[in-house]
């Protein structure tokens, strides 16, 4: 299969997830500012969420832009991450339906956790597939954000029924580190840009 085809099937999987997100947020029925202050928590929680597929989003792209074999692992490996990152709008909206709770905070905890093994997880197919001292496994390197990352969200979810603020705090220390531009893939295959 061609790389192309699983880069446009997962963009568009992607763009449906934020569309979802973005239709939940309810119109208030009301133009006083009071009725914009009550809909606080579900926006932020949708912001957070925003980052996050951004996130996602941009760093499949730079990792299939340099992957050169496809194979069935892959696929599913992809498929296994994309599951993943569908369960964002529910747990989104409920996180911020119930003002960031210790439950709901806890189990988007869960989502981030298991969509960054996904992610871990594919990043290791790919570079599987691609052979033995690849490009792609030279840019990779330690993956110091792809190994921190799960540690701090498994932290953060038993942290959720102490202080879910502190939880929701780490969530955000992750997205930071993330938003940080990582250049390992791009300059190892776009010199030339």
């Amino acid at each position: 299969m061609e790389k192309d085809r699983v880069q446009a099937f997962s963009d568009g999987v992607i763009a449906i997830l934020i569309t979802i997100m973005v239709l939940e947020l309810k119109i208030p029925h009301s133009s006083k500012a009071s009725a914009l202050r009550e809909l606080r928590p579900v926006f932020l929680c949708y912001v957070l969420s925003f980052v996050y597929l951004g996130i996602y989003w941009n760093n499949h792209h730079h990792l299939l832009a340099a992957t050169r074999r496809i194979t069935g692992s892959v696929l599913w490996a992809n498929m296994h991450l994309l599951f993943w990152l569908s369960l964002f709008p529910f747990f989104t909206g409920w996180m911020g339906e119930n003002n960031f709770d210790a439950l709901p905070t806890a189990c988007y905890g869960v989502v981030l956790l298991a969509a960054a093994l996904a992610y871990f997880v594919l990043v290791k197919v790919i570079i599987g597939a691609q052979g033995p001292g690849s490009d792609l496994e030279a840019a990779v390197g330690d993956d110091i954000k792809g190994k921190i990352s799960p540690v701090i969200y498994a932290l953060a979810i038993p942290i959720a029924f102490l202080n879910h603020w502190v939880s929701l705090a780490m969530y955000c220390v992750v997205a930071a580190i993330w938003l940080i531009p990582d250049r390992r893939i791009e300059s190892r295959f776009y010199r030339d840009s």
